[in-house]
C-alpha cells in the first residue's frame, strides 16, 4: 500500500464515523480467585451482567472478559474484565459492590491506563 492513499482528515461521512477519541482510558479489573471449576465462568458472567445493568448513566464500553487459569501465565487464577471508561470512580464502586460478597474472590486488582491519540490517518481499500 502506498502512502499516496493515506489522508490525515476524514473526507467522507463513512470516514467521519471512524474517527477515534482524542483520549482513551482503559480500566482493567482482575478478580483473584480461590478456585476454578465449571461454575466460575457462569458466576463471573452473571455478576458482570449485574454491573452492566446497574451502571446506567456511567460512560463506559465493555472491551473484554476472560479467565486465566493457574499455570497459563502465573500461579493465580484470575478473572479479568477490561472497560473503556470515563467515570472511573463510579465504575470501581459498582464493581466492588457486585464482587464484595463473592466467596471465590481473594481480592480485586485494578489498573487505569490513559492513552492520547498521537496520529490518525484514513485510507480506503478497493475490493
Amino acid at each position: 500500500m502506498s502512502n499516496k492513499n493515506l489522508i490525515e482528515k476524514p473526507q467522507t461521512p463513512e470516514q467521519e464515523k471512524l474517527v477515534q477519541s482524542q483520549f482513551n482510558t482503559n480500566v482493567a479489573f482482575y478478580v483473584h480467585l480461590k478456585a476454578y471449576n465449571n461454575n466460575v465462568r457462569e458466576d463471573l458472567e452473571k455478576r458482570i451482567s449485574e454491573v452492566f445493568f446497574f451502571s446506567r448513566g456511567i460512560d463506559w464500553k465493555f472491551d473484554s472478559f476472560g479467565i486465566e487459569k493457574a499455570g497459563s501465565r502465573g500461579t493465580e487464577i484470575l478473572g479479568y474484565f477490561i472497560f473503556r471508561a470515563v467515570e472511573i470512580e463510579k465504575l470501581k464502586k459498582l464493581f466492588l459492590e457486585e464482587f464484595k460478597d463473592y466467596d471465590n474472590a481473594i481480592k480485586i486488582s485494578c489498573s487505569v491506563s490513559k492513552y492520547e491519540k498521537v496520529e490518525e490517518e484514513f485510507f480506503e481499500l478497493d475490493v
